[in-house]
């Protein structure tokens, strides 16, 4: 808080120098300050006086945080860490603000005046432009840092990072590696930080993939969704959804290759929807809404890329795989896609593929997302 002070400062002749036209000074000079309006901390007033001796000299107690205390919801790190009203209105929102966006409209500016610090350890298309246009549509401010920008856990440590961005900035977003990166963001934050990927889970992906379900299938709840592939960060999240919103979650992928068994748990426990886990692609589609792929081996595993085809053979979505769901069925993919690994050109470009509409969609859940972080 700014506190007011007023007082004397006594500095000596070769700490300050003044000069006019008629006069010079020497010796000490008594300064009278006015009152003023100071962001320094209360230590640094004593007795009325301002204290000119230097921090090396006058020792204090550590500055406290700038800015509140942030409510720990604010951050979004996980899509259970909300109940399905709150899951939901953002969603709602989503749709509000993608619509005003598409009217033409730009005198929506929540985002005015703010400033959005974005972390890149994994590069990424999708995840920058839709960031950053959704950021600067709204009136804000996106500032990229890339893997060389601050080599976070190496260079500098993260509760160092989390701390010095938050005093820049209102809002933090970042796309790592490690899970408990991003849990170690959160915790040393004073602003919302959400979470944009991290090699346990894709929270802002899933969003878009239920708002798109929404406009398409016409709802998210009762719905059968089935992932053919890797248990990777993308079924991860799927599941965390399964846990607040009720559907049919089913993972379709070759053994050994399954999702984490205790994400797998929690969401059963849950008792909220229909969880399974097969390695029978071809019964697993059978009456789905959506049939959802990814690449086989993410950033960071194309080392095992040649092995992973190998394995997961049978595990294609073609145009054969399909027919098996139904005619109702959609094509959704998280992109980028390899084309005629994990699924064929033909299902890409087929006319119920979605996969455009899901990557269009990241910026609009997106918005809602950060809407929410920041309680506008």
């Amino acid at each position: 808080m700014a506190a007011a002070v007023s007082g004397h400062c006594v500095l000596p002749t070769n700490k300050l120098s003044l000069s006019s036209s008629s006069s010079s000074f020497s010796g000490n000079v008594l300064v009278r300050l006015p009152q003023l309006s100071l962001f320094s901390p209360p230590s640094r007033a004593i007795g009325g006086k301002i204290s000119c001796q230097s921090s090396s000299v006058t020792s204090s107690p550590p500055a406290p945080a700038f800015g509140k205390e942030k409510p720990q919801w604010n951050d979004f790190l996980h899509i259970d860490d909300f109940d399905k009203a709150t899951i939901m209105k953002m969603l709602d929102r989503a749709a509000e603000v993608k619509a005003l966006l598409k009217s033409g409209e730009r005198v929506y500016l929540p985002f005015k005046g703010k400033t959005m610090a974005m972390i890149f350890a994994k590069p990424s298309m999708r995840t920058r432009v839709s960031f950053e246009t959704g950021f600067f549509l709204l009136g804000g401010h996106a500032i990229y840092l890339g893997p060389d920008d601050i080599q976070m856990g190496k260079r500098e440590e993260t509760r160092d990072v989390a701390r010095v961005l938050s005093r820049y900035n209102d809002v933090i977003m970042a796309r790592v590696f490690a899970h408990q990166d991003i849990l170690d963001l959160a915790k040393y934050s004073s602003v919302p930080v959400i979470n944009g990927l991290t090699d346990y889970n894709h929270p802002c992906q899933i969003m878009a993939d239920a708002l798109t379900m929404i406009e398409h299938v016409g709802q998210l709840e009762g719905t059968k969704v089935v992932y053919v592939g890797d248990g990777n960060n993308i079924v991860h999240s799927w599941l965390l959804l399964a846990s607040v919103v009720p559907f049919h979650f089913v993972c379709a992928c070759p053994k050994g290759f399954e999702p984490d068994q205790k994400t797998v748990e929690k969401a059963r426990r849950a008792g909220i929807s229909k969880i399974e886990i097969t390695n029978d692609p071809k019964e697993a589609v059978r009456g789905a809404d959506v049939v959802y792929s990814d690449v086989w081996a993410s950033m960071g595993q194309k080392e095992e890329a040649a092995h992973r085809r190998q394995v997961f053979q049978g595990f294609q979505v073609d145009e054969q795989l399909m027919k098996l769901a139904g005619p109702r069925a959609y094509f959704m993919h998280c992109l980028p896609a390899e084309r005629g690994v994990e699924v064929t050109d033909a299902v890409i470009e087929a006319p119920n593929s979605i996969v455009f509409a899901q990557a269009e969609n990241r910026m609009h859940a997106q918005n809602a997302i950060m809407l929410h972080a920041l309680g506008l």
